[in-house]
């Protein structure tokens, strides 16, 4: 073989040597590149502006569910107002037709026990771990009130309701038309509203307020006598609840100018039939005095009936939802 071969040879292998080492040198540029660009990226991720909004809780009322048309319809509204969110929406039952069943009673008639399993609920929830604003409609505005005075954990920012009985009711709500099970829990309510099995199994009886055997009613009542604080003794008051009540930075209170649903609608407002007591949560040595000593306490109102909205409640949603941590 010529020298010219086996110079062809070498500068052949040199040839591909240099092409190796190019190839592997491009190589090693590509990755510290891509591990450049990771960092970068990561770095962003880690400097980009989060989520600093408030999320929000809604509970819903008496015969809906959280998965209604209303419901949805309503957090969507909300996302348009705040775009950026988180809302959540209690439930009592994943099952849609079971979640309605559970606001007037069904396995889940007793308000004590649903307050406990929205607590667990809530805080599993990471969004919601430093706290939250919430919702609540019609009966869903005490059981959130229950809530922030029993557990409040996470803590409650600013509390809306509409149209709750925070006072209580002196009838039970009439049903939705052919509501068949709904009228036969009312009815069960009426004729035995202070009786062991309703006061455990029947929504509204735990929160029937019969102005004329109050006596009655602060000894057999199952829920809102509790919440309300209202102990025969005043040495008996749940101080807890008077403090997480307290640590409301607004409780909003919004009532419908003609409801005919919630008797009396001033219920809504804490008020009460019983002349002694007008708006008895809101005086002096209430558990809402505080709150009303600092200016925290709003009341609202809208008109029409029970629980119709009717855009009355943009301005409060916009003031009072969605501010930053």
């Amino acid at each position: 073989m010529s020298m010219d071969g086996l110079s062809g040879f070498h500068v052949l292998m040199y040839s591909q040597g240099e092409r190796s080492a190019a190839v592997l040198t491009r190589s090693r540029y590509f990755v510290m590149f891509l591990a450049l660009l990771c960092v970068a990226l990561a770095g962003y991720v880690v400097s980009a502006p989060t989520n600093d909004i408030r999320p929000l809780v809604v509970w819903h009322g008496l015969g809906d569910t959280y998965a209604s048309r209303g419901i949805a319809q309503f957090e969507s509204e909300v996302k348009k107002l705040h775009p950026d969110i988180f809302v959540h929406l209690v439930y009592i039952d994943r099952d849609a037709k079971e979640d309605e069943r559970a606001t007037f009673a069904s396995n889940y008639g007793n308000v004590n026990a649903q307050i406990d399993l929205v607590a667990e609920q809530l805080a599993s929830i990471p969004e919601l771990g430093r706290g939250f604003d919430a919702i609540g409609f019609s009966q869903g505005g005490q059981f959130l009130r229950g809530y922030v005075e029993r557990y409040n954990d996470p803590p409650v920012y600013n509390l809306i309701t509409f149209g709750s009985q925070h006072m209580g009711i002196s009838d039970i709500p009439q049903c939705r038309s052919f509501d068949f099970l709904c009228e036969v829990a009312r009815r069960a309510a009426k004729a035995g509203v202070y009786t062991k099995w309703a006061q455990e199994n029947l929504v509204q009886a735990q929160y029937f307020r019969d102005p004329n055997q109050l006596g009655l009613y602060t000894t057999l009542n199952s829920f809102l006598a509790d919440i309300n604080n209202e102990a025969m003794l005043p040495t008996s008051r749940n101080v807890t609840y008077a403090d997480n009540l307290a640590s409301l930075e607004n409780l909003i209170l919004v009532l419908f100018l003609q409801d005919k649903t919630v008797i009396p609608k001033e219920s809504a407002w804490f008020g009460s039939e019983a002349p002694s007591e007008e708006f008895a949560m809101l005086s002096t040595q209430s558990d809402g005095q505080q709150l009303d000593d600092r200016g925290a306490i709003t009341l609202g109102t809208c008109p029409g009936e029970h629980m119709h909205l009717t855009g009355c409640w943009e301005d409060l949603v916009r003031k009072w939802v969605g501010q930053p941590f």
